[in-house]
């Protein structure tokens, strides 16, 4: 009995060891193109109003529709608390489905513009409360797996010319990590690592356009998508005219 035991005790670990799935990271292309909007309607008050698509490849098939909506409270040019609704559509990853899944987003965020030297950063902390549809042979099941996730960005604009007309170079990298029932195996969710250029095409209205590096980690725990992404996103900040005697910046 006790040599058994040791027998056990030695085979324990690489009997753990053998559980253990190889990790498969499938690489990907992809491109990302947005719409992000702040209306200002009052001196301290906004709307937000965001579109987005991805597609697989360059713009050959679609990856997921996406649209987000909210009320910002704007205290002053550096610091914004927002709550809104967001809904994804998501298309189907499995050969020969082709119906999408749908998400319901309730989220919230806070968000601080500071500078170091001309170095602008901009951080951004966001929580999402989501509701994405289950779907069984290619049809939704009545069913939905709940996440709370967490992200947290950080953003560097950093001036290269004197000109302010001309483009910025801008780094950032935003972490999300999320929780719930039905996370066992992946609470890292992804990471988005950004490097690109900025420039404004008018006080209002600007542009950044990049690489993104996406790396997600799915359900399963031992499967990782790496893509690979041509980013291309817009920016409006308007201002809908009212009786405050000075608008702030939006």
């Amino acid at each position: 009995m006790k040599n058994l035991y040791k027998v056990l005790v030695l085979l324990f670990p690489i009997l753990i060891f053998g559980q253990v799935a190889k990790k498969e990271v499938n690489q990907q292309i992809q491109t990302w193109v947005s719409l992000n909007t702040v209306t200002k309607f009052a001196e301290h008050w906004g709307v937000v109003a965001d579109a987005h698509i991805r597609e697989d490849g360059f713009f050959e098939s679609n990856n997921f529709y996406f649209l987000r909506g909210g009320i910002s409270y704007i205290p002053n040019a550096s610091v914004s608390v927002t709550g809104g609704y967001a809904h994804m559509w998501l298309a189907p990853v499995k050969e020969g489905w082709t119906a999408y899944s749908d998400e319901n987003r309730i989220y919230e965020q806070a968000q601080l513009v500071t500078k170091i030297g001309n170095v602008s950063v901009l951080q951004r902390l966001r929580n999402e409360q989501r509701w994405h549809e289950i779907m069984i042979n290619d049809k939704p099941s009545g069913e939905t797996r709940f996440t709370d996730r967490v992200r947290y960005l950080a953003s560097f604009t950093i001036p290269v010319f004197n000109d302010k007309k001309l483009p910025s170079l801008v780094l950032s990298d935003e972490i999300l990590i999320q929780f719930g029932k039905d996370i066992v195996y992946n609470t890292f969710d992804q990471n988005r690592l950004f490097i690109g250029i900025k420039q404004n095409i008018s006080p209002k209205f600007s542009y950044d356009l990049g690489y993104m590096n996406v790396y997600q980690q799915k359900i399963v725990g031992n499967k990782y998508d790496m893509n690979h992404t041509i980013r291309l996103f817009f920016y409006l900040n308007s201002s809908i005219k009212h009786n405050s005697s000075k608008s702030g910046h939006s």
